[in-house]
């Protein structure tokens, strides 16, 4: 499972030109499951993106998860995040899930990150959708599961 996580002052999904999604202060996760996940990358990367420490506290240090800051949670199945751009200048996407196992493992990510970090908005699997976002500081992380399970 690999994520772009985004923190953001501000974040909205567009289907086809209605607001499914919105919020303000927090973070926007760009989710892709790739074909070999399973629910313990879903669980692993649920902990990881809860606790990850990237706002400021009162210091200006990035001490504080969203929880801890108070912010909400937009995740965004997007399967070109599991894109492979190593070859040629077209990007193969045969890492990226199949359509239902991705969509089980978008849900499954969700459900558990919602038990961490309480409601989580999300946009709509498979759909065409425009994300608008305000990134904040800029922060922009990568996190792949594959990289290691330490908790």
């Amino acid at each position: 499972m690999k994520v772009v996580v985004q923190r953001v002052s501000r974040a909205s999904v567009i289907v086809k030109g209605e607001k499914a999604a919105e919020i303000g202060t927090g973070l926007v996760v760009l989710l892709a499951a790739e074909s070999g996940d399973t629910d313990a990358d879903a669980e692993w990367m649920a902990n990881r993106i809860a606790g990850l420490r990237v706002f400021n506290d009162e210091d200006g240090k990035l001490n504080l998860s969203v929880r801890d800051a108070g912010g909400k949670v937009l995740v965004v199945s997007n399967f070109t995040v599991a894109g492979d751009c190593t070859r040629g200048m077209r990007p193969s996407f045969v890492r990226a899930a199949e359509y239902a196992e991705g969509e089980r493992l978008y849900e499954t990510f969700c459900a558990r990150l919602s038990q961490r970090v309480g409601a989580v908005e999300r946009g709509v699997f498979g759909a065409d959708m425009q994300v608008e976002l305000i990134n904040d500081g800029p922060v922009t992380l990568v996190v792949d599961s594959s990289s290691g399970k330490d908790g």
